[in-house]
């Protein structure tokens, strides 16, 4: 069982990592209503790389990591982020569409990837 310090640390940890990928999620959409020019593209991509590797962080916890490997999960991240990417690409004009689509399509991708290994790994039935 842990002590009462082990798990308030757990705790703040938790907390502070989570507040750093909410911050970093928010400092990179809403910049722009607020600062512009360098300051808003400083403020965008300091706010997407803090928000990358805190969410890398939690994506490694135990009960992330095997909600992230559900099937159900990967199905529902293959067809929503796939469906987003075309969305995108015929609905966006120019370098934007086309960048979030291949963002899009490469996290469509990576759960199509997740779907293959996990079926790879099961026995066949014979």
């Amino acid at each position: 069982m842990k002590s009462l310090l082990a798990t308030l640390k757990s705790l703040v940890a938790n907390l502070l990592l989570w507040s750093f990928f909410v911050g970093g999620l928010v400092a990179s959409t809403a910049s722009g209503a607020v600062l512009d020019g360098t300051a808003k593209n400083a403020a965008t991509y300091t706010g997407i790389a803090v928000s990358l590797l805190a969410g890398s962080r939690i994506a490694k916890k135990p009960k992330i990591k095997a909600f992230l490997s559900k099937p159900s999960t990967l199905w529902f991240l293959f067809l929503f982020n796939g469906g987003v990417a075309a969305l995108c690409y015929f609905s966006m004009d120019g370098i934007k569409g086309i960048a979030t689509a291949a963002g899009m399509g490469l996290v469509s991708l990576g759960a199509a990837g997740g779907l293959l290994a996990s079926r790879r790994g099961e026995p066949n039935a014979a």
